[in-house]
């Protein structure tokens, strides 16, 4: 397995950083969510997440958004609501949380620095067809990076 780091360096001091590797969740959705959180409290993105499990908010979709359907709320043209990514992203900022918290941060008062998507490595599998034939079925994995950052405040 490759090393994978972060694509942002900062101080250690008042940040807190969690990876989250080989997701099985869609890359595509990944990025639209990390999109929509990066800049938030910690407190209002895992409530945010929460509504998008819940089917109550829409993820805007702003690159990915071929034969996406518009959806109820103001200023969202289009969206879905990925509840496997955002289940992903939003353990992923947990875990950032509690490193925090060992670190000696206080979580409540920290926003998201950076969030990004990566594609990860993809899983080669066969579906069998009629006649002896084969169909490629892959499994395409994502890896997650999140990095808290404490605020001025």
């Amino acid at each position: 397995m490759a090393k994978i780091d972060y694509s942002v360096k900062v101080e250690p001091e008042n940040t807190s950083k969690a990876i989250g590797r080989e997701l099985h969740i869609s890359p595509k959705k990944s990025m639209e969510i990390c999109k929509m959180i990066k800049g938030m409290k910690t407190t209002l993105a895992k409530s945010f997440l929460e509504d998008v499990i819940a089917l109550k908010k829409p993820v805007p979709f702003r690159r990915f958004k071929r034969d996406v359907p518009h959806r109820k709320g103001k200023g969202i043209m289009s969206g879905r609501y990925p509840k496997n990514a955002a289940l992903g992203i939003l353990q992923t900022i947990e875990h950032a949380e509690h490193n925090a918290e060992y670190k000696g941060l206080d979580p409540e008062v920290m926003f998201i620095n950076h969030a990004a998507a990566h594609r990860g490595q993809i899983t080669q599998g066969r579906m069998p067809r009629a006649m002896g034939r084969a169909t490629a079925k892959n499994k395409h994995t994502t890896n997650i990076e999140i990095i808290l950052k404490e605020s001025e405040e």
